[in-house]
């Protein structure tokens, strides 16, 4: 089976967008830009690297730059099994489950860094990457600190990032470095995430999740809190607001995909972080890391070679020769009249409408089978039909 990893802050760099600047997905970016009220192009293009740093500006282009990837590789007929995304990546995660849409999973993601940026202000912190040393080790040098010092990310087999005040970081530093660690890592970030230091911005955000109100999927996300698959809408209002001060456990999500069959793991968004720490946790795992329009390619070999074919089941995954149609907005779609499975489809065809938008195949193609039924409610970007190409 096969699992969508989205990393989070710290993934963005400067001109991140430049390679899909002429691709279709990018409608995303202006669609984004609309729904934050910023310039997200001029961010993924021309922002410098301090600038990037800066918490909302970080974690607004690194969730905006996953979703391009995601969208590419839906259009590609690509789907999983499973998602997981690394703390600001499980809002991406979500939202490509469907547990947000679009636009919520974009406001959410700007409340959620508007409020870390303050909190990270009026609670100066900071965060050390601790190499070498076993958790409970880690755990340990926090403790001797006796200060205000956390562990905030379980990351992979030797691989903890520690949390909290300056002093309390360099404590449970020196501490970390008695028990054996190989090297501490001072980490370029504005405050102490994943720790009771971001409690003002986890009371903060707690309304904007309600509002969003979390719906029901069918590919299961495995949460940062517990390391538990969840796929009912009604749990991830504690689980966000949890996962604000609460350690990332991306160690304990990555075994707990394995444990549910998973042998494939994508990362889809700037960096190759995720890669990184699945090759450490997870022994013959099969990794990719797809960044930019050229990495498709290499997706769809990697796809298809996941089994042979006789041992490939239907419905399994998508294959190259597979299109996905997905709706331009969000509403009830409406399918038009006279196209059944098995209809040659022209590119531009008028598959249905949702609202006053027309729902047209991007592909040449014949129709296999609606997604969407007549009067479903659907949200952006969620599949409507698929089709095999000519």
């Amino acid at each position: 089976m096969l699992a969508f990893m989205f990393p989070g802050q710290g993934s963005q760099r400067p001109g991140m967008g430049r390679p899909w600047a002429d691709h279709e997905s990018w409608e995303l970016v202006q669609e984004a830009s609309e729904i934050a009220e910023r310039d997200v192009a001029r961010l993924l293009l021309d922002a410098d690297a301090e600038e990037l740093r800066d918490t909302r500006n970080a974690q607004l282009t690194t969730f905006v730059s996953s979703l391009m990837v995601l969208d590419a590789a839906e259009r590609l007929g690509i789907e999983p099994s499973f998602c997981a995304g690394h703390s600001l990546g499980e809002y991406t995660a979500l939202t490509a489950s469907g547990v947000l849409g679009f636009d919520e999973g974009v406001r959410l993601v700007c409340e959620r860094a508007d409020a870390m940026h303050q909190a990270g202000i009026d609670n100066p912190g900071t965060m050390a990457a601790v190499l070498g040393l076993d958790d409970d080790q880690v755990e340990v040098a926090c403790r001797r600190a006796d200060a205000d010092v956390w562990v905030a990310n379980f990351n992979a087999p030797g691989q903890v990032v520690i949390a909290g005040s300056t002093e309390g970081v360099a404590a449970a530093s020196a501490h970390a470095k008695e028990l054996g660690a190989k090297k501490v890592m001072p980490l370029p970030v504005s405050g102490a995430f994943h720790t009771p230091f971001m409690t003002p911005a986890r009371d903060r955000l707690r309304k904007a999740i309600a509002e969003a109100n979390p719906r029901d999927c069918e590919v299961p996300v495995v949460s940062n809190v517990d390391a538990l698959a969840h796929s009912e809408g009604s749990e991830w209002s504690s689980l966000l607001s949890a996962q604000l001060g609460s350690p990332v456990r991306w160690k304990h999500c990555l075994l707990t995909l394995a444990e549910s069959g998973v042998t494939d793991l994508a990362e889809l968004g700037p960096g190759g972080v995720l890669t990184g720490m699945a090759k450490r946790t997870l022994d013959g795992a099969r990794t990719i890391s797809v960044a930019t329009p050229e990495d498709l390619d290499k997706l769809i070999e990697w796809v298809s070679a996941t089994a042979p074919v006789a041992q490939q089941h239907e419905g399994e995954h998508l294959f190259a020769v597979e299109r996905l149609v997905v709706s331009p907005a969000a509403g009830v779609f409406t399918p038009v009249g006279g196209i059944a499975d098995g209809t040659l489809l022209e590119v531009g065809t008028v598959l249905g409408h949702i609202g006053e938008a027309e729902v047209r195949s991007p592909f040449a193609g014949v129709l296999q089978s609606y997604i969407a039924v007549d009067g479903e409610r659907v949200t952006l970007r969620q599949p409507i039909a698929w089709l095999r190409t000519v």
